[in-house]
């Protein structure tokens, strides 16, 4: 197959001396900015990593190949970067970031992911054709997961470490066999030969350091330390220097390769000492210039590294959304962009009269990646891109510590203060309440005054009388988009403003249901953000604070901030449990907490049956199940405004994530509600807020710093709050529906919802479940309307050029 090459509309323009023009730039739903450099090459879904063929491959021609590991199709593409075609492209079942060229270029092998085996492939004719596999172990239930791949120089022996058994594994490539296991600290990421020793150096991605392998004594003989989560490789020419990016450090920890020492740290953020939010991962070398893919800053950092020890910046790149790998041939880059280039409609997405195979749309496998190519800018040329990224980012040093508002609210008597630390001199208790997985259609799509779709509204006011009530009541939010793309990444972001490398890179794996453990929910380090999550930011500041059913995994880690602070009787998630049982326990808990004058200054309250069964035979209904999330909401509130502490407390209300639902906006779109006596009253505020804004809000309430540069940036929802307050209760509207209705009818949807777990909050196929709650609400010949994603499109500005 031979994909030719597209023209990327806006593409950016080099003037040839001084400036690299501005083209208009697409604004993603988080608020960030696109503008990528270069000509473009669509990808698969997903690309993670990006393997170069040696120089002396058959034929002359340097080729690249590209793994593509999302959620959806996965599959493995070879490209002629000189013709800018894809040449061949072959699906793989299961897959993950290991790529690798043989050294003498004929063939080409591959991570198999939680298959636990490495593929083989040949690359003659310039196709793809799969020829054989070392087989690791027994796949998947089975844990070792390949992750990084080499080869020694001969291309006899191969190295895959992994990532769920955390071990090198080295292999006989001619008989197939694995000849020794040996065991690393932790999760490994990559594995890089050196070019003058043939010693493995071995990224541990849960454990901050470069471990060495010694063929010649066949054992491990030493480590590195190195900056958090070090993931890709590269060496110098010469052999003498290794650079490793550390994404949860914002950094590139450079290592003296004779000395076993780290010479120096490079920082790759776009400010110096910023929060967790660049992702630095992938590297490569332009002879003495090195290039760092800042994922979550969406560009390239460019060092010159002539004089090791004394690097120093040259500015910066824009690529597409999420860079996962760059690599050079020459003076040419190309950068695989992970999420591509811009949101999008999805006419191909969750619908009941399709096959469920053709549903290819769903949230979770919606971007498809890119790969920019372009030839290495100038010096002069770089000081023009770096603006350009500057101007696409939203996040600035000063954002630290004043957030981004309205001078008028920047004042001493607003409820919300504009300047860290300052706390709200009104709002003393702040309850975070985190719902599953609705759109703002789904739920608001009938409200008058907001921008709604009431033909995709499938919990109307007679089902949701609360949340209707309280929006109409308080403050309708009609353009709230959540950060995340599901619950795997939804909860890191509702309570980190961030998502690590390690979630985004792994959780589309156990979702396209091909093996991997839920690892999302405090369950496991690796997945943690370097300072924690909120709790810890509360428990640094000397704040009470407790949870209720959020992140039950991180309260039994002995150490974390939510050992001890989490409600005992309080259910993690299980849609056996109502709401309303929980808003009994967490009643009964606040009081005690009253009386004992020790009411937290947070507390984050999980009610997640909005998630719904689906149809499953014998389980609520999906109305029945909304409908006693909303009243356990409203309960919730209902009590609150009654109680002591209403006049100083503030209810922040968003869901986790947007993936089960349409939206005629964006698919990120989501319901989000503000309740205090300190909210403007039956206002509608149309201003683009997130989840990292929420976030931000609280944080300025309780005196605390961003968490990451994400939070930093973010408009916080100043305009929702009026210095006057009105404490007028809110009391509850009864259900209009029985909430004990349960699914009797054996359907299709009923069938399958029998195959979907439901023990955990989505290890489940979405996009079934998607068309499954639609048919049950809707009737199972209803065609449900596919969500879509919007492209914000934003000019530049005339400010953007002083």
């Amino acid at each position: 197959m031979r994909t030719r090459l597209l023209p990327f509309a806006l593409l950016l323009l080099l003037h040839h001396h001084t400036h690299a023009q501005t083209a208009k730039r697409l604004t993603l739903p988080n608020g960030w900015s696109l503008s990528p450099l270069g000509r473009s090459l669509p990808l698969g879904d997903l690309p993670l990593n990006i393997a170069v063929s040696p120089p002396g491959k058959p034929g002359g021609r340097t080729l690249l190949a590209v793994t593509n590991n999302g959620q959806s199709n996965q599959s493995i593409q070879l490209i002629d970067p000189s013709g800018s075609t894809v040449l061949s492209e072959v699906p793989i079942r299961k897959s993950w970031v290991g790529l690798k060229f043989s050294p003498d270029g004929k063939t080409l092998l591959a991570s198999g992911g939680n298959d636990n085996r490495v593929l083989i492939y040949s690359t003659a004719n310039d196709r793809l054709v799969k020829t054989d596999s070392v087989v690791l172990g027994k796949p998947w239930p089975n844990k070792i997961s390949v992750a990084g791949i080499e080869t020694d120089k001969s291309g006899q022996t191969l190295y895959a470490v992994t990532k769920d058994d955390s071990a090198l594994y080295i292999c006989d490539l001619m008989t197939k066999q694995v000849k020794t296991r040996i065991k690393l600290p932790a999760e490994a990421y990559t594995c890089l030969r050196s070019p003058v020793s043939d010693e493995l150096f071995i990224t541990i991605w849960g454990g901050e350091k470069v471990v060495v392998y010694d063929p010649k004594q066949q054992k491990l003989t030493g480590e590195i330390s190195t900056g958090s989560h070090p993931n890709d490789l590269v060496f110098s020419a010469n052999g003498r220097y290794l650079y490793v990016a550390c994404a949860n450090d914002n950094a590139v920890s450079v290592i003296d390769v004779k000395s076993r020492k780290v010479l120096e740290t490079i920082v790759t953020s776009l400010y110096p000492n910023a929060p967790a939010g660049s992702t630095p991962n992938g590297l490569a070398l332009v002879k003495n210039q090195l290039l760092v893919a800042n994922a979550d800053n969406n560009c390239l950092a460019v060092f010159d590294v002539s004089q090791p020890g004394k690097s120093r910046s040259l500015g910066f790149i824009p690529t597409g959304w999420y860079p996962t790998a760059v690599r050079a041939i020459g003076q040419n880059v190309f950068v695989a962009n992970g999420k591509g280039f811009t949101s999008k409609a999805n006419p191909n997405g969750p619908n009941p009269n399709k096959r469920r195979e053709a549903n290819t749309e769903y949230i979770a496998g919606l971007f498809t990646g890119t790969l920019s190519m372009f030839p290495m800018p100038t010096t002069t040329a770089l000081a023009a891109l770096s603006k350009q990224v500057y101007q696409n980012t939203p996040y600035k040093k000063e954002q630290e510590t004043m957030a981004l508002g309205e001078t008028s609210n920047r004042n001493a008597a607003s409820p919300i203060p504009m300047r860290v630390g300052q706390k709200s001199a009104q709002i003393k208790y702040v309850f975070y309440i985190i719902k599953e997985n609705r759109t703002y259609d789904q739920i608001f799509g009938d409200i008058p005054g907001g921008n709604g779709d009431s033909s995709l509204c499938i919990f109307p006011e007679k089902i949701t009388p609360n949340h209707h009530a309280l929006a109409k009541e308080f403050v309708l939010l009609d353009n709230f988009y959540v950060d995340a793309e599901v619950s795997a990444d939804g909860h890191n972001w509702s309570t980190a403003a961030y998502a690590t490398d390690y979630t985004e890179k792994n959780w589309p794996t156990s979702y396209g249901g091909r093996g991997g453990t839920y690892d999302y929910e405090g369950s496991r380090p690796v997945a943690f953000p370097k300072k924690g999550f909120i709790w810890d930011y509360c428990q640094r500041a000397g704040l009470r604070y407790r949870s209720y059913g959020e992140f039950e995994a991180y309260s039994k880690r002995k150490g974390s901030a939510l050992n001890g602070r989490f409600a005992p009787n309080y259910p993690d998630f299980d849609m056996t449990i109502k709401d309303l049982k929980r808003v009994e326990i967490w009643k009964k808990d606040i009081d005690s907490l009253i009386a004992a004058g020790a009411v937290p200054h947070f507390s984050s309250i999980r009610l997640g049956n909005d998630h719904t069964s689906g149809a499953r035979l014998g389980a609520p209904t999906p109305a029945a199940h909304v409908a006693d999330n909303d009243q356990a909401l409203g309960q919730f509130v209902d009590y609150l405004s009654h109680s002591s502490i209403w006049n100083e407390s503030a209810v922040f209300v968003l869901e986790d994530d947007a993936q089960n639902g349409s939206d005629h906006v964006d698919a990120h779109r989501s319901p989000a509600l503000v309740i205090s006596p300190y909210t403007r009253r039956k206002h509608i505020d149309h201003t683009m807020y997130s989840t990292s804004g929420m976030l931000r809000t609280i944080e300025l309430i309780l005196g605390l710093p961003p968490m990451s540069q994400y939070d930093a940036a973010a408009r916080p929802m100043v305009a929702c709050f009026t210095n006057t307050p009105t404490a007028t209760p809110y009391t509850h509207i009864p259900a209009n529906i029985d909430l004990d209705a349960r699914n009797t009818a054996w359907t299709e949807p009923a069938r399958q919802s029998e195959k979907i777990d439901l023990r955990y909050a989505d290890k489940i196929d979405d996009r079934l479940f998607n068309e499954i709650i639609w048919k049950t609400v809707k009737g199972e010949k209803s065609v449900m309307p596919a969500p879509r994603r919007g492209a914000f499109v934003q000019v530049s500005r005339k400010d953007d050029d002083d």
